[in-house]
């Protein structure tokens, strides 16, 4: 049984990404990527997660980009939702990208020396 908490999430992660691509005018907003949307059970409140592709000041400046939006995000949310209370949006940095790509990187690492290890071994 899906939980309706879990339905709001999809229709706004749909609407910010929607209104990243169309609405949003601040240039601090650049090549943004909707992660995902955690919204509470009571509605009230909807975590979005976001990544950006850039330095550590660009992923600061696009933050402060979507948090200057976020009376317009939550507007336009309300406004395509019809729900009756329009949740409050926090924005957020998705680290879980950078983890599993360092998660990557060591793995591949391993791969490597487990790789040399076998070739000096076996010889």
């Amino acid at each position: 049984m899906v939980k309706r908490s879990d339905k709001v999430s999809e229709a706004i992660h749909k609407v910010v990404s929607e209104l990243l691509i169309k609405g949003i005018k601040d240039p601090r907003v650049g090549f943004v990527t909707i992660t995902g949307v955690k919204v509470s059970t009571d509605l009230h409140y909807a975590t979005v997660y976001f990544t950006v592709i850039g330095s550590e000041q660009e992923k600061k400046n696009t933050e402060a980009g979507l948090n200057s939006a976020r009376g317009f995000i939550r507007k336009e949310i309300g406004q395509a939702l019809k729900l009756r209370v329009t949740p409050e949006v926090l924005f957020k940095y998705d680290t879980s990208v950078e983890y599993g790509q360092h998660i990557e990187s060591l793995l591949k690492e391993i791969g490597a020396t487990d790789d040399g290890k076998d070739a000096g071994g076996n010889s």
